[in-house]
């Protein structure tokens, strides 16, 4: 299921932040630039995060022998993934999906710093 907008705290505070980066930037630059930024951003306004974050996958609860590098991990629990793209397509929105199929979050951020106005979208993964 993917959700528009901003439906709760911790990833309308996040969403709030990169549009502070966005603000600041503008688009062009290239997703390192942003992915510098937003982490300054972060410790300014206090969001818990880490960044570059090594997660196992899982095929039918065994991990796998890969893993999956996420931008950022904020409040423990939300993937956010970073794009500079001229403008998102299902490809992207299909990538984070599968990300929150693989590594058993239930939600993520994706936000594209590449276009005049700030593009986000909010994903959640429900095993039901």
């Amino acid at each position: 299921m993917t959700v528009k907008g901003n439906t709760d705290s911790e990833t309308f505070t996040i969403i709030g932040a990169a549009m502070i980066v966005h603000g600041e930037l503008g688009h062009g630059f290239l997703e390192p630039v942003y992915q510098a930024a937003l982490e300054y951003e972060f410790q300014l306004q206090k969001i818990p995060f880490e960044r570059e974050v090594e997660l196992p996958v899982f095929y039918k609860n065994e991990t796998l022998n890969v893993s999956y590098r996420a931008d950022f991990i904020c409040y423990d629990k939300i993937i956010v993934e970073l794009k500079a793209l001229q403008h998102l397509t299902s490809a992207e929105e299909a990538q984070v999906i599968n990300y929150l199929k693989a590594t058993h979050f239930q939600r993520a951020l994706l936000i594209n710093f590449g276009t005049p106005s700030l593009e986000y979208k909010r994903l959640i993964f429900s095993r039901k």
